[in-house]
C-alpha cells in the first residue's frame, strides 16, 4: 500500500555517488564480516509514507547521509541549528557513512530529538539490483553498523535517490523497515539554491503532513543557514515539528508508535 503521492523526481540530484575509491572500499566492506547484526525486527505492512495525515499542521524535517563523489562530511551547523531550535528530526544514515562518521554518530544518537533511519550501505540504485540477496545485505549491514554505534536499530528506511519499486519495498518490509520518501524536496543538491530560495521554497510548499527531505553531509550546501528560517517560517504558519515515527504513527491510531528501537 502506498500512503500518500509518490514523490516528485529525481529532485535529490546525484548526492549519494562515492567517488571511485570510495565506493570500492564500501563494497569490500559489504563482502566481509559486519558488525554484530542488529536484533531482528518483526516484519511490518510493506508500505511506503510519502506523507503524513493532511488533517493534522505536523511536518517532519528529514536529513540524508551518504558519502559522495568528495570526502565525505558531516555538516555539524545543521545538528546545532536543528538543536538550538528544540527541532525533531529523522535522519537517514548510511552505513558505510556512519562508519566513516563513528564519533558523529554518535553524537546524533545522544539527542533524544534525533530519529535514526536506514539509508543503505553503498547508496545503489536498488531497482536496478537484479539480487534480492544484496539488497537484503545492503540494509542488514546498515542496520548492524547503527545498532552497533548507537544501540539503536533503525525501523525506518529510505531508498537512495528516492527510487523504490515494489521488490524493494517487501523486502525492507520483512526486515521490519518501514519504507520513507517525501512530499517536499527542499532542492538543497541544486547549486541554484540560495539561503534564501531554500527559505521560500520550504515554508511556502509545506502542507500538514508534509515530509521534508534535505541532507546532513554536504558542508558546501546552505541547508544549515536556512535552517532557522525555515524552521520559524513552518512554526509561523502553525506547523509542529515531528519526527517520521510521530506521522506514522498517527497514519495508524491504535498501533503501538515505531521509532528507533532500543
Amino acid at each position: 500500500m502506498l500512503i500518500g503521492c509518490t514523490p516528485p523526481g529525481k529532485h535529490l540530484a546525484e548526492t549519494g555517488h562515492p567517488t571511485p575509491e570510495g565506493a570500492a572500499k564500501a563494497e569490500h566492506d559489504l563482502a566481509t564480516a559486519a558488525a554484530p547484526p542488529a536484533p531482528a525486527l518483526p516484519p511490518v505492512t510493506p508500505e511506503v509514507v510519502a506523507h503524513g495525515r493532511r488533517d493534522r499542521m505536523e511536518i517532519a524535517l528529514t536529513f540524508d547521509a551518504c558519502s559522495t563523489r568528495e570526502p565525505s562530511q558531516y555538516d555539524a551547523r545543521v545538528t546545532a541549528e536543528l538543536l538550538a531550535a528544540n527541532a525533531p528530526a529523522t535522519i537517514f544514515l548510511g552505513g558505510s557513512w556512519a562508519k566513516e562518521e563513528v564519533a558523529q554518530v554518535k553524537e546524533l544518537a545522544s539527542h533524544p530529538q534525533f530519529e535514526l533511519g536506514n539509508h543503505t550501505y553503498t547508496h545503489p540504485h536498488l531497482p536496478a539490483v537484479k539480487d534480492d540477496a544484496r539488497i537484503r545485505a545492503e540494509l542488514v549491514r546498515t542496520q548492524a553498523e547503527v545498532k552497533a554505534l548507537t544501540g539503536q536499530t533503525p525501523r525506518f528506511f529510505r531508498p537512495p535517490y528516492g527510487e523504490y519499486d515494489q521488490r524493494v519495498v517487501r523486502i525492507a518490509a520483512e526486515l521490519g523497515l518501514t519504507t520513507v520518501e517525501y512530499d517536499l524536496p527542499s532542492g538543497d543538491p541544486d547549486a541554484h539554491a540560495t539561503k534564501e530560495r531554500l527559505v521560500h521554497w520550504v515554508v511556502s510548499r509545506a502542507r500538514p503532513g508534509s515530509i521534508v527531505v534535505m541532507h546532513i553531509n554536504h558542508v558546501k550546501f546552505h541547508t544549515a543557514e536556512a535552517l532557522p528560517d525555515i524552521i520559524a517560517g513552518l512554526r509561523k504558519r502553525g506547523f509542529t515539528l515531528v519526527t517520521v515515527g510521530q506521522l506514522v504513527g498517527d497514519l495508524h491510531p491504535g498501533v503501538p508508535p515505531v521509532g528507533a528501537a532500543p
